[in-house]
């Protein structure tokens, strides 16, 4: 585990987070950060097409009230659009969750938004020639998220991001070992598609280079600091957790099919 952070007063941090973005800004920026190819409106329900971008891209979300007779009609259009049906099932949805496993749906993915005032992360400079906000990425970057699974057709997800956005590069020892992407929308700055290298895990670059994404994301005006994570990926959650990143908001995915569980 990272473990450069250096102790705070948790209790001023959650303080702080009284004041957060609520549950609708949090969605709005991960859509506007790691956004879908297409977005469909289709009476309740809004579709995302994914084109093989993952989970967070192909969900279909309740924009307003349903009603069970609407269920069939998103399955058919999500089928329509090359896609298998999937939902994603954001915190406080419980009709729609219990309705949709009553169709059969499996639960996966449950995950979590973690975030902090951006303050948190840009009280230290960056040590020198450590991280580094580079935006096009460098291809040894582009290597690095191939190892770590990314494939193209998530590259692409960042190459369609309008909103302010750049890449993460980070060093340990003069080697290149870590690569991830930060984008900011309506003030709260997300990272996605953070990936050490596995011989480098566990020194601490991990930290710095969110460090690095909030000292950026600062100086283009960030309020917050941000970042998506499987309840499972306990590595990850370690991380964040010792940055103070707190957890605002849940969700998870229901679907029909058995599609792997490897995007958030």
């Amino acid at each position: 585990m990272d473990s450069i952070a250096k102790p705070r007063h948790k209790q001023g941090v959650t303080q702080m987070l009284k004041d957060s973005p609520g549950k609708d800004t949090l969605f709005a920026a991960i859509d506007k950060t790691w956004p879908a190819a297409a977005l469909v409106e289709a009476g309740p329900w809004l579709l995302r097409e994914g084109r093989g971008g993952g989970k967070r891209v192909s969900a279909t979300t309740a924009k307003s009230p349903w009603q069970p007779e609407d269920l069939p009609a998103a399955e058919s259009a999500m089928r329509l659009m090359g896609q298998s049906p999937l939902f994603m099932i954001r915190q406080g949805e419980t009709a729609l969750d219990e309705a949709l496993a009553a169709r059969g749906y499996d639960k996966v993915d449950p995950t979590v938004i973690r975030l902090a005032p951006i303050e948190t992360l840009t009280d230290r400079p960056l040590p020198r020639v450590t991280a580094f906000a580079i935006w096009e990425p460098l291809a040894v970057m582009f290597e690095i998220w191939e190892e770590g699974g990314l494939d193209p057709a998530r590259i692409q997800v960042m190459e369609r991001c309008s909103a302010p956005k750049t890449g993460l590069f980070g060093r340990v020892s003069d080697r290149p070992a870590g690569t991830g992407f930060c984008a900011i929308h309506d003030g709260v700055a997300l990272v996605h598609a953070l990936e050490i290298r596995e011989d480098h895990r566990g020194k601490g670059l991990g930290a710095w280079m969110m460090r690095c994404a909030a000292l950026w994301a600062q100086r283009k005006g960030a309020r917050w600091i941000g970042a998506l994570v499987t309840e499972a990926n306990e590595h990850a959650n370690g991380l964040y957790q010792s940055l103070q990143l707190e957890i605002t908001s849940r969700y998870h995915y229901r679907i029909l099919s058995d599609a792997e569980s490897d995007e958030t």
